[in-house]
C-alpha cells in the first residue's frame, strides 16, 4: 500500500459524498499536510480517517500496473448501457423470459471480455468499433421479425453527460437517434441468439484486438452450451424408445438462422468430440 502524494476528492465524489464533505475532506487534507496531524481537533482527524477508510487502498508495483478488466473503461462503457437497459426493460411491461436483444449481446460481449482478458487500450479500442455493425445486424435480424418495443438509446448517457460534463463517452449506436427500436426475444428465442452473437463476437475479438495476437486462453465455450463442449440434442425418434448411446447423439451445430442443422452422429469407432482450441 501506497500514502497518497494528492488528495482524493475526486474519488470521494464518485462514491457519492456530498460537495460539503468532499470541499471539508480537501480542506483538512492539504492542512494536515503542511501542519501535521497533531494540530487537527479531534472531530477533524476523525472525519479523515472516515474518508480515507471509504477510498480504495493504493497498490503500488505489478498490482498497479494490472488494472482489472471491470475497471477498464472500455468494460465500463459497455456495463453502463446493459443497465441502463436493463432498468428500461422492468417498465416495458415483457412477457415471461422476454428479453431484448441487446441485454443479451452485450451480456455475450462482457462474458467474452472477462474471459480473455485484454488489455483493452487504445489499439484494442479502435479495433472494437469492427464490432458495430456485427452488434447492429444480429439485432437487425430479431427486429425483422417484428416483435419490438421502443427505447431511446441515446437518452440514458445524455442523462450521465448532463450531471458530469467531463463524460467522453460515446453512444452505443452509430445511427440516427429517431431510431429507437429495441428489438425483443421470446423465451425460447433468447439461448440461440445468445449463442449466434457469442460466436460472432468472440470471432472480432480473437481475431483482431492486437493485445490478444499472442494468447494462449483457449475459446470460450457458449454459455448456452452450459461450456461443455459441443451442444447435443436427444434423438429424434418418437415412435419407439430411444436406444442412442451418449457418444452416438446428434451434434448441433451452431448456424446463423433460428433453427440449428444437424449432422450424423459420428460411428462408435470415432473419438468423442471435444472442444476446439484455437491456435495462436
Amino acid at each position: 500500500m501506497s500514502k497518497e502524494t494528492s488528495h482524493r476528492g475526486d474519488e470521494l465524489k464518485g462514491l457519492g459524498w456530498s460537495e460539503a464533505d468532499v470541499a471539508r475532506y480537501v480542506e483538512l487534507w492539504e492542512y494536515r499536510q503542511r501542519w501535521g496531524a497533531m494540530n487537527l481537533e479531534r472531530e477533524d482527524r476523525l472525519f479523515l480517517r472516515k474518508a480515507e477508510k471509504a477510498l480504495p487502498a493504493i497498490v503500488t508495483g505489478r498490482a498497479a500496473a494490472k488494472k482489472s478488466i471491470k475497471d477498464k473503461t472500455y468494460y465500463r462503457w459497455l456495463r453502463f448501457h446493459l443497465e441502463a437497459m436493463t432498468e428500461a426493460e422492468s417498465g416495458m411491461g415483457l412477457a415471461e423470459g422476454e428479453r431484448g436483444a441487446w441485454p443479451v449481446l452485450l451480456e455475450a460481449e462482457l462474458r467474452l471480455l472477462d474471459h480473455y482478458e485484454p488489455v483493452l487500450g487504445l489499439p484494442d479500442t479502435l479495433k472494437a468499433k469492427a464490432l458495430n455493425p456485427v452488434r447492429e445486424k444480429l439485432t437487425a435480424q430479431v427486429a425483422a421479425l417484428g416483435n419490438t418495443k421502443a427505447y431511446d438509446f441515446q437518452a440514458p448517457l445524455n442523462a450521465l453527460k448532463a450531471e458530469d460534463n467531463s463524460n467522453r463517452w460515446k453512444h452505443l449506436r452509430e445511427v440516427d437517434a429517431s431510431d429507437r427500436t429495441y428489438p425483443l426475444l421470446s423465451a425460447d428465442g433468447v439461448a440461440g441468439f445468445r449463442s449466434e452473437a457469442h460466436r460472432d463476437i468472440q470471432a472480432v475479438i480473437r481475431s483482431t484486438f492486437p493485445s490478444l495476437a499472442e494468447t494462449d486462453k483457449p475459446e470460450l465455450s457458449d454459455v448456452s452450451n452450459g461450456g461443455s463442449g459441443p451442444r447435443r440434442r436427444p434423438c429424434l425418434t418418437v415412435s419407439r424408445p430411444c436406444s442412442c448411446t451418449p457418444g452416438s447423439l446428434p451434434i448441433v451445430q451452431p448456424t446463423r438462422g433460428r433453427f440449428p442443422s444437424i449432422r450424423p452422429a459420428p460411428t462408435s469407432s470415432m473419438t468423442p468430440n471435444t472442444e476446439p482450441t484455437s491456435s495462436v
